[in-house]
């Protein structure tokens, strides 16, 4: 069964993939997360802006996740699939010492009508449960 995420982006990356310019979402970490495992081809992504609206909406298409990463293997996965990602050279520089990663194809993406939701911790990727789902379901949007 497909899996709902929300997905915490900033204006600048949101509307590299509401055009199309970024494909693929990266998350590095430092500590292994339980994201990692849980995403899956066919999942379901809420692309919401930081600090704004859930604003998008997209599903995966591919997943590949990393472990024991070192700053040579980041560095290759930059030079492999950063046109895709569009990590800047500071975002790169950040994350070389991360031991985890999490890449993302994104597929199907397309705007919604803003949605507003209760979200006030700092968790950048969510998966969605009953328990938790900020209101979506409500809101009609997660169905």
């Amino acid at each position: 069964m497909a899996n709902s995420h929300l997905v915490i982006l900033n204006k600048f990356y949101l509307d590299a993939i509401l055009a199309g310019r970024k494909t693929i979402e990266s998350r590095f970490m430092k500590n292994r997360r339980s994201v990692l495992g849980q995403v899956q081809p066919g999942d379901k992504l809420f692309l919401k802006l930081s600090s704004g609206p859930v604003c998008a909406v997209a599903s995966v298409r591919a997943v590949w996740c990393f472990e024991d990463l070192t700053p040579q293997k980041i560095a290759r996965l930059r030079r492999r699939y950063n046109k895709l990602i569009l990590g800047s050279d500071r975002y790169w520089r950040d994350k070389a010492g991360c031991k985890y990663g999490l890449l993302v194809r994104l597929d199907g993406v397309r705007a919604i009508e803003p949605v507003r939701i209760n979200k006030k911790d700092w968790r950048a990727w969510v998966v969605l449960t009953k328990q938790e789902d900020f209101g979506l379901r409500k809101s009609g949007v997660l169905k």
